[in-house]
């Protein structure tokens, strides 16, 4: 389980920062900055991928009660297919921070590439694991993610978008084979390319 343990020796706030939707084949990519409550630490954090559903949202709930501040934010697919997925994560884990109401003096930062911020980043590889904000970010990021890909679903039937998130499962690649693309498709992801070229022949 994530600690507190690291956030502790820093002096002032610090930002746990992390992204959702590098993967999928359709969406946006979606990035969260928390900066937690030393005083009042939500219980039950952990890596948004070893959560339920269920555990996520009353994370979620928890987080957005408690935190001092909390930043969300996105890059868009047109973003994805202009600037490529990595430096379209990096624009969105900024524009998260950059939406936080209380400056951060450190920030700790998921994986091992950092965004260009405003205060030091220390990236941390597997970071929702080990520390609490990063845990915090990841669930807040996964939570926000989903309920725009469900939302989606609901607008774009046929997909499965709101099980399987966009990402390139079996039914949603038979759902593209048989529907092609939608605006909400990565382009310049290699299996939206290809079909692309497909459906415009």
């Amino acid at each position: 389980m994530p600690s507190f343990t690291r956030e502790r020796k820093i002096d002032g706030p610090v930002a746990g920062i992390d992204e959702v939707g590098r993967g999928p084949l359709a969406g946006p990519v979606f990035a969260a900055a928390v900066i937690l409550d030393p005083a009042r630490l939500p219980r039950g954090l952990d890596d948004s991928k070893a959560m339920t559903a269920e555990a996520r949202e009353k994370a979620f709930e928890k987080i957005m009660e408690r935190a001092l501040a909390v930043g969300i934010a996105c890059a868009s697919v047109e973003e994805i297919d202009e600037i490529n997925i990595l430096q379209a994560t990096m624009l969105a884990m900024r524009r998260a921070t950059e939406q936080l109401s209380l400056a951060p003096v450190m920030a700790f930062v998921d994986g091992n590439r950092a965004p260009a911020l405003a205060c030091p980043v220390e990236t941390i590889i597997e970071g929702d694991a080990k520390s609490m904000s990063i845990a915090a970010a990841s669930i807040v990021a996964k939570v926000t993610r989903d309920r725009i890909m469900c939302e989606l679903d609901a607008a774009h039937p046929g997909y499965n978008w709101a099980r399987n998130k966009g990402y390139g499962t079996a039914d949603h690649l038979a759902a593209l084979d048989r529907l092609g693309p939608t605006a909400h498709h990565r382009r310049s992801f290699a299996p939206i390319a290809q079909l692309k070229l497909r459906f415009a022949s």
